[in-house]
């Protein structure tokens, strides 16, 4: 049963930051050391880890967006902060919070006394950081939501803000999907490439096929297909990671057998394929764009090919699908995300036989933390490539996003599909995986 503090008696006066967090919390027991700009304190003093809220813009972007969006704007503005944590990896707190704290609204006379303590004027929003980008109802601008002009926006705020700053965080396979760790002790590099291996064989890839990899990226997967003798096309609605993978490809001398487009997956012309991969596209196209996705993607393959789709869900299919505000307005813009139920039906009502999918929830949570770890000990180069407000939210993202697989807010799924001919012939696949895991 949630229980809250009561609010001070008549004659008190107002009330303090300090005592309003604790009215707040429904235990009233806050596990981090919080102090504020007032000289209130709460928690314990000896705690390691602490919030420290700075300034009386602070509380307004508290007040006024209640929830992950306010924490969020406060502490990328620099209006609150952290102690006995690295911005570049805030997982520590981050994780204390979610464990222990419990915040609930609070009832109508303790929100007055609340109201009466900060002060009416600090309900008044006022304007966001600027790295925030527009609510969804404002991007109409940009086109009807997951049109190619509005996705192309939404792909350019999240992916095009550096590639020198994508090097220092993914580190040299330039992978931005969750890696597979053949053992715990594994390296980030060899946890890519163990990944790129398990795609390639989960789609009896070989030499002289044609392999299609919508939403490539920065190329990893044209690259490691090309190595092994695969044509590969990738494609990617970022002209910055295009240009990049291009480079890399001619680089690498595969310029032969791998390319990668600057363009919509949508508009591919080719077919016939033995393969399609998609590694971490489904959560940008919007959950009710998936049976076109599918059929798309089905009418790119020949009867008897293979698709690896490869995407962040939720643990279950009632859920909104909808991103919540600090991921929706700071990370991926109109990002969806739904069930591997409702990805299996989708693939499923196209014609594809689903022969196998697999959460890699974990080996998510353990990417997130090799990259915090790189941002960490790149930081002051991080910060001088996109400025600190934007290295903080790339900080307070990926560790937020670790306790969200560590807790099973969200799951990452491989689901692996055949196109079949009129007659339910697969192309002789084996009867059990052929793949090593």
């Amino acid at each position: 049963m949630t229980t809250f503090k009561d609010p001070a008696p008549a004659g008190h006066g107002k009330l303090s930051l300090a005592e309003i967090l604790e009215m707040l919390t429904a235990s009233g027991d806050f596990p981090l050391k919080f102090t504020a700009y007032d000289g209130s304190s709460a928690g314990p003093d000896d705690a390691k880890l602490g919030l420290d809220l700075l300034t009386p813009r602070g509380t307004t972007y508290l007040a006024t967006a209640p929830g992950d969006l306010g924490l969020a704007r406060a502490y990328v503005s620099g209006d609150l902060g952290i102690h006995g944590a690295h911005p570049g990896d805030p997982y520590e707190i981050l994780r204390a919070l979610t464990d222990k704290l419990d915040f609930k609204r609070p009832p109508a006379r303790m929100l007055a006394t609340i109201i009466r303590s900060i002060g009416i004027e600090r309900l008044k929003p006022i304007a966001p950081p600027p790295q925030e980008a527009l609510p969804r109802w404002r991007r109409v601008a940009e086109g009807l939501r997951h049109s190619k002009s509005r996705d192309a926006e939404a792909i350019h705020h999240h992916y095009d803000v550096s590639n020198a700053f994508y090097e220092l965080v993914l580190g040299p396979s330039m992978t931005y999907t969750c890696a597979c760790y053949p053992q715990a002790e594994a390296t980030l590099e060899e946890a890519q490439e163990n990944k790129y291996r398990l795609v390639f064989e989960k789609l009896r890839l070989k030499p002289g096929d044609r392999l299609l990899d919508v939403g490539c990226g920065w190329g990893g997967m044209v690259r490691y297909a090309a190595r092994h003798g695969v044509k590969a096309v990738g494609v990617t609605l970022s002209a910055e990671q295009a240009g990049w993978a291009q480079k890399a490809i001619a680089d690498a001398g595969l310029s032969d057998l791998a390319e990668v487009r600057h363009g919509d997956y949508r508009d591919v012309q080719e077919s016939q394929f033995d393969a399609v991969s998609s590694i971490g596209l489904t959560e940008h196209i919007g959950v009710h764009n998936y049976p076109s996705y599918f059929g798309f993607l089905q009418s790119k393959l020949r009867t008897g090919g293979l698709l690896l789709n490869h995407c962040i869900t939720r643990p279950d299919n009632r859920a909104t699908a909808t991103a919540g505000g600090f991921i929706d307005r700071y990370v991926f813009p109109d990002g969806e995300l739904t069930g591997s139920g409702r990805i299996i039906t989708d693939a499923q009502n196209v014609g594809l036989e689903v022969v196998h999918e697999e959460n890699l929830r974990h080996h998510y949570a353990m990417t997130l933390r090799d990259w915090c770890r790189n941002l960490v000990e790149n930081w002051d180069e991080a910060v001088a490539e996109v400025g600190l407000a934007t290295a903080k939210v790339w900080g307070l993202y990926m560790a937020g996003s670790r306790v969200g697989f560590e807790t099973n807010v969200v799951q990452l799924h491989q689901v692996l599909a055949v196109k079949l001919d009129a007659k339910g012939f697969d192309g002789g696949l084996p009867l059990r995986p052929w793949w090593t895991p």
